[in-house]
């Protein structure tokens, strides 16, 4: 789109300074954006019908002649202004209120299209037809028409931004300017595909026309945006491949020593990732590779196979987590794993403070660290690495795209490996993780039983700790996570301190309970989590933060109390602490959904155990962009297109960008296309 002046929306008809800054408010900065702003809903006010057979409860449109008006005055600001309507079959009244100007507007004999539902009171009161401030507009050029007699867009708003002036400002935008866009998509894409022209996409996807072409509108741009992400992840990964990265070597005897002292066998599904990281990490272009696996499934594991391969060839290794709690988790385990093994393996996180920091960064500094494991503050520009060979990166969606490019200009072009708890469906990894190579271990340990998942009431309570309290007396420990820490009056949720005080009381007092939350110092959380994995407490009360933790073999109970609080996936990622050993572990869900959503949530939890499943679910219940939150590239950026139902969208255009970017200068030839494409780098 070229730059024109009335780019500044304030020139705009219908906007103006006062109506630009609502329009901000919204995002819409340019013309462009305005352009791309598309409805959220439509409401289809085509069907007409005549006044005599329009009855209340319903929305209808009329087409009719104004026969008569009256203003009536009630003091200085007040009013009633009725306008008499007929079609020939019969007559209507409209009512508007505190509208005196519309006194100026209708006129004897004028035609109006009317949009509306009948008053109830007046209807069976009064046995009259009225409509209350009913959407109006003039017949006139057909061409005119936006708000009526059409299928009509419904946006998203702002405070002092109201439907009628948003729909002329986008209205008029397209007529008077729609025609400088831009058409990026090369021409044998478009041919192909039988994609209609972009001027006529982006109208029909305002002011459909109709089905037909609404569908196709909504096709072509669907199929554009998904192209063009499939672009950029390529393009990213292709510059990766040609950059000299990292070459390791083997050393098999010290893999095989840490594969004797590990007291189980890796999985099939552990074994065939693992063989594709050795390979690329035995490589000379850097690794960039996702690591997917349910909970449990054993990618820790994996990831530290990873880390001694590079660690051995002189390396430095680096583990990012995305909370304080996970990482000082990861530390304890690790080091427990490698124990016997002669590293120096170095914690750093937010609450590192002092003199002790920087006792880290100079190890880090002089090579005395041979693993650091934290959260982001590992990013932080006071912290130079000797010589950085791999990056992990642990529950890689809390993460930005950027995040993870920021962490590797720490070195010189490490090997990457990103692992996530999420599963997520092979043609979605496309278009989030298209710049990195797959890996998923899909098989859970030998011996692993399926967690007994139920939905109970709050009425079931009592029956609910009874069972526990049998169960911790056969030597087994309980979590019970709450949505809060502490009562709330606004909240009408069980906190923490409440359950803890209750269990302590009722049902569980001749037991060790202990409360564990975000409050505490890491000091506090650490005592507690060591505790509980050395049996010294029986019933863990929790937050959250227990999500991603520690392996305990004897937590085998888990009650969550206000389930319907938790959204699919992290209810499916705290059910993944227990069931850890070999004993049959249970899943207890108190709740009260009082929306459908909720009750979808709880039912698939005792559906299933299988995670692809549940992120199945999870996407269709809350869309992909709440499933990965807005920090996440690409996903927040899709105006039209919807990852789950554009499948097949998705899969042309995935197989489209790879055949284009394999085309020697290709950015040459498609210069349009190519400038497309670098402006959605630098947004990204």
């Amino acid at each position: 789109m070229s730059n024109f002046k009335e780019e500044e929306i304030r020139f705009l008809k219908g906007v103006g300074p006062k109506f630009e800054k609502r329009l901000n408010n919204l995002g819409i900065n340019n013309l462009k954006d305005l352009f791309y702003y598309f409805p959220r809903t439509y409401q289809d006010r085509s069907d007409f019908k005549e006044i005599r057979f329009i009855r209340p409860n319903e929305m209808v449109s009329i087409e009719a002649e104004v026969l008569d008006k009256d203003l009536i005055k009630r003091g200085k600001y007040k009013s009633v202004f009725k306008v008499t309507f007929t079609d020939g079959t019969d007559t209507l009244i409209g009512t508007w209120f505190n509208q005196s100007y519309l006194n100026d507007v209708f006129e004897s004999g004028q035609k109006y299209n009317l949009y509306g539902e009948l008053s109830k009171k007046s209807f069976f009161k009064y046995n009259k037809k009225e409509m209350i401030n009913p959407t109006y507009e003039e017949i006139g050029n057909k061409n005119t028409i936006i708000h009526t007699g059409r299928v009509v867009p419904i946006y998203s708003l702002t405070e002092g931004l109201t439907q009628k002036r948003l729909r002329y400002i986008i209205y008029r935008a397209l007529k008077d300017h729609l025609h400088k866009i831009t058409d990026f998509l090369p021409e044998y894409i478009i041919d192909k595909y039988n994609h209609i022209e972009l001027e006529k996409a982006i109208f029909n996807m305002h002011f459909p026309q109709n089905r037909q072409i609404f569908v196709k509108a909504r096709n072509r741009l669907a199929f554009q945006e998904l192209f063009l992400l499939q672009i950029v992840m390529l393009k990213r990964k292709k510059e990766y491949k040609k950059v000299n990265g990292i070459k390791h070597h083997s050393f098999n005897e010290k893999m095989d020593d840490f594969l004797d002292r590990l007291h189980f066998n890796l999985t099939n599904a552990q074994k065939k990732a693992w063989q594709q990281i050795k390979s690329d990490m035995e490589k000379k272009e850097p690794m960039q590779r996702l690591l997917q696996g349910d909970v449990g499934s054993g990618k820790t594991v994996i990831a530290v196979m990873s880390l001694i391969k590079t660690i051995e060839n002189g390396y430095q290794g680096i583990l990012m987590a995305p909370t304080e709690i996970l990482a000082e988790q990861h530390y304890i385990k690790i080091n427990k794993i490698l124990k016997g093994f002669d590293y120096n393996i170095d914690i750093l996180v937010g609450g590192v403070k002092g003199t002790e920091r920087e006792d880290i960064i100079k190890r880090i500094k002089n090579s005395q660290a041979d693993l650091i494991i934290g959260t982001h503050a590992l990013f932080q520009n006071d912290i130079e690495y000797y010589n950085i060979g791999l990056i992990v990166i642990d529950e890689q969606h809390r993460f930005g795209v950027e995040q993870r490019y920021q962490l590797k200009q720490k070195g010189d072009n490490p090997d990457l490996l990103v692992m996530t708890a999420t599963p997520i469906p092979r043609s979605l990894a496309l278009t989030v993780y298209g710049d990195l190579d797959l890996s998923i271990i899909d098989e859970m340990p030998p011996g692993r039983k399926p967690v007994i998942t139920t939905w109970r009431t709050e009425k079931s309570r009592s029956k609910i700790y009874n069972f526990v309290k049998e169960k911790i007396k056969k030597g087994e420990q309980v979590y019970v996570v709450c949505p809060l820490i502490e009562p709330s009056e606004e909240l009408e949720a069980n906190s923490v301190l409440e359950i803890k005080e209750i269990l302590e009381k009722n049902y569980l007092s001749e037991f060790n309970v202990i409360a564990l939350h975000g409050q505490l110092s890491s000091n506090e959380k650490n005592k507690i989590m060591s505790d509980f994995v050395n049996h010294k407490i029986d019933v863990l009360i929790s937050t959250t933060i227990i999500e991603v933790g520690v392996d305990v073999d004897t937590a085998n109970i888990m009650v969550i109390e206000n389930a319907e609080r938790f959204g699919l996936a992290q209810l499916h990622q705290l059910r993944g602490r227990i069931g850890r050993g070999q004993k049959q572990a249970y899943c207890i869900m108190i709740a009260d959904p009082n929306t459908e959503e909720a009750k979808k949530r709880l039912e698939v939890m005792t559906e299933t155990n299988d995670g692809f499943r549940i992120s199945e679910a999870d996407l269709e219940i809350r869309g992909p962009g709440e499933f990965f939150g807005t920090r996440q590239h690409g996903i927040t950026d899709l105006k039209v297109a919807d990852i789950l139902k554009d499948r097949k969208i998705l899969a042309k255009a995935n197989q489209e960008a790879n055949q284009l970017t394999e085309i020697y200068n290709w950015s040459q030839k498609y210069k349009k296309l190519a400038k497309k494409v670098e402006e959605l780098t630098i947004i990204i």
